[in-house]
């Protein structure tokens, strides 16, 4: 009996062994150290004379930098220490002022011949590269509020309707609260209301106020579920667009319990920079100016180049609504616009509340969330820097209805094009269906990540040397099969994370040294079941075959268990728990190639064809 496998299974595993090594090849190459200029908003267009100022700025300031180069959007220069790369930052900042964002950044030297055939280093997360980490909270309440207000204006207009007359009605917190003269109006009210609005709880077992009959309206669970996920994924997807859109480098924007979102952004070490970049969270409301006689109860007064304005409490819409906005310049007058495109129920919304109100004024206001931090002494008498939110509001446009508006319209009269491009921004990656305030904020240090990088890389180096030297010890010749396999695995697991474009990170470092240990595993099974042939009885070349093939269910079933366990940690997991599960997943599936195909090919090659085999190192 031999053992022999086909030509083209051999020209298969050389194949992919040498895909492995040019794939994996960039990561031998360190980056360089590297700052990154881009405009404060995505439309900004970044030249040659950018580039310039920065190039004086740092010779002026005695800083070395090489290899400027610029594109359309963006510029890069590179440092050969980190300490100019973060002196560098400061020098080109001060220089170009707040118009630009200038972020740390690692370029990669991957050579030209490599990069044509589409290989990249691994990225590092953030606890290898630095960087900051931020924690926001969604203030649920507020955006539970927002749709009580938006529904309390509705049941107005639906009582009016049916003209049934109420005393009062107004909102008070998350409840909505409703004054009539009479029980038989209040229940008559409550029938009228129920039928439009099913996810309201109408609770009436309230005590009389001056003789009036009260009852209040608050949404049932299921609908404060639905405005808590909505508005955790909607904030989600509108950061994701805004920090992409602003050019940070390979950002993680992900989701953390119910109302919480973690922000991290590798290679941006200074926390104040990045939390201007990810702290553009803000919102439009379009309202009509107030009549002269209007209550001031349904009124909100604003200053608006150097005078006060009233505008109604009420609002048409808000940026929810906006599908697409861009800015340009007005071709009448040259002066700085914004052309807004209003999904289908903004538009129908804007329309109506415009085409009844022509020669009325309408406001834009421009709404941030904002927080800062002050100083309070604790109860232990220590000082502890505390974060405060607050809401910023600003009338941005004042302009009058010049007819009915529906889907397609345009802001005008901004202050200037940066604002233009500002506001387009804002509004084309989407509003915030909440606020948002920061929570926690970290900062990891680049030498921090050099130096896990360095113990990490050590921890793999003792741990392959340790299961290199066991094998070639325990298992001699097959031993020898063994480690070279287990290089080949290490290798194809580099090259298929390169080419996945995954974001290694400490935890990944520590399942590619488990997967190191289990790499070895398969073939242990494999080498056990040839010496327990062998002891049977069996001639050698018998041996290696039942050894690879009755192993083979065995290992099977090992490593697709262990692949569900993975799958399971990246589906529930967080951030590094992730990293962890994709190098430990990408691991087994590369360890069965190497362990089952390659360590046989290997043996057949040396064994399978001499017939008259009488003895193996084993």
């Amino acid at each position: 009996m031999s053992n022999r496998y086909p030509a083209w299974k051999y020209l298969l595993i050389v194949a992919v062994a040498i895909l492995g090594f040019v794939y994996a090849a960039p990561n031998l190459y360190p980056p360089d150290d590297a700052i990154q200029i881009s405009g404060s908003s995505g439309d900004m267009s970044i030249g040659q004379p950018v580039l310039s100022k920065a190039e004086a700025a740092l010779d002026a300031a005695g800083v070395e930098y090489f290899q400027p180069v610029h594109s359309e959007r963006s510029a890069q220069l590179r440092f050969a220490t980190g300490e100019d790369q973060l002196h560098g930052k400061k020098v080109v900042q001060q220089a170009l002022g707040g118009d630009y964002i200038v972020a740390l950044n690692q370029a990669p030297t991957t050579p030209e011949w490599l990069a044509g055939l589409g290989g990249e280093p691994m990225k590092l997360g953030l606890d290898l590269r630095g960087g900051v980490h931020f924690l926001l909270e969604v203030d649920i309440d507020s955006a539970i509020a927002k749709r009580q207000e938006t529904s309390a204006d509705e049941m107005k207009d639906k009582l009016r309707d049916a003209r049934i007359r109420y005393s009062r009605f107004e909102l008070d917190g998350l409840v909505i609260r409703g004054e009539f003269r009479d029980e038989e109006l209040r229940d008559q009210a409550i029938r009228e209301l129920r039928r439009d609005f099913r996810q309201m709880l109408f609770n009436t077992d309230l005590p009389e106020a001056n003789g009036r009959f009260l009852f209040e309206a608050s949404l049932n669970e299921t609908a404060q579920r639905e405005i808590e996920q909505y508005a955790l994924s909607q904030n989600l997807t509108t950061l994701r667009k805004r920090v992409n859109e602003l050019g940070v480098s390979e950002p993680i924007v992900q989701s953390q319990g119910r109302n919480r979102i973690i922000v991290q952004l590798p290679g941006v070490q200074d926390t104040a920079e990045a939390k201007r970049v990810i702290g553009k969270t803000a919102n439009l409301e379009f309202r009509l100016e107030a009549e002269r006689d209007a209550l001031v109860s349904t009124t909100e007064q604003f200053e608006y180049r150097g005078r006060p304005v009233n505008l109604e409490s009420k609002v048409i819409l808000t940026g929810d609504h906006v599908a697409n906005a861009n800015a340009s310049l007005d071709p009448e007058t040259s002066l700085p616009q914004v052309n807004i495109t209003l999904d289908s129920l903004g538009g129908t919304k804007m329309n109506h509340a415009t085409r009844s109100n022509v020669g009325r004024s309408m406001g834009v206001l421009f709404i941030e969330y904002k927080s800062r931090m002050h100083t309070e002494v604790n109860e232990q008498g220590e000082e502890v820097q505390v974060a405060e939110q607050y809401v910023e509001k600003n009338l941005i446009n004042l302009a009058t209805v010049q007819g009915a508006l529906g889907v397609q319209f345009r802001i005008t009269g901004l202050a200037s094009p940066t604002v233009a491009s500002e506001l387009a921004l804002m509004l084309r990656s989407g509003a915030l269906a909440a606020p948002m305030y920061f929570v926690e904020e970290r900062t990891i240090g680049p030498s921090l990540g050099a130096e896990n990088i360095q113990l990490g890389v050590k921890s793999l180096q003792w741990g392959m040397a340790l299961v290199l030297l066991f094998m070639l010890v325990y298992y001699k010749v097959f031993g020898i099969f063994a480690n070279v396999a287990l290089f080949v695995n290490v290798l194809m697991l580099v090259s298929v994370m390169s080419l996945m474009g995954a974001t290694l990170t400490l935890p990944g470092i520590a399942g590619i040294v488990l997967t190191v240990g289990m790499a070895v595993d398969a073939n242990v099974l494999i080498f056990a079941r040839i010496r327990e042939e062998l002891k049977g009885g069996a001639s050698p070349q018998a041996a290696i075959s039942a050894g690879y093939d009755r192993a083979y269910v065995t290992i099977l079933d090992a490593n697709v268990t262990t692949l569900i366990v993975a799958v399971i940690l990246y589906a529930i997991g967080s951030g590094p728990v992730k990293g962890f599960a994709v190098t430990l997943s990408i691991g087994i599936l590369t360890s069965m190639f190497t362990a089952i195909m390659g360590t046989r090919a290997l043996t057949n090659l040396v064994y399978g064809r001499r017939k008259n085999l009488n003895k193996i190192w084993i």
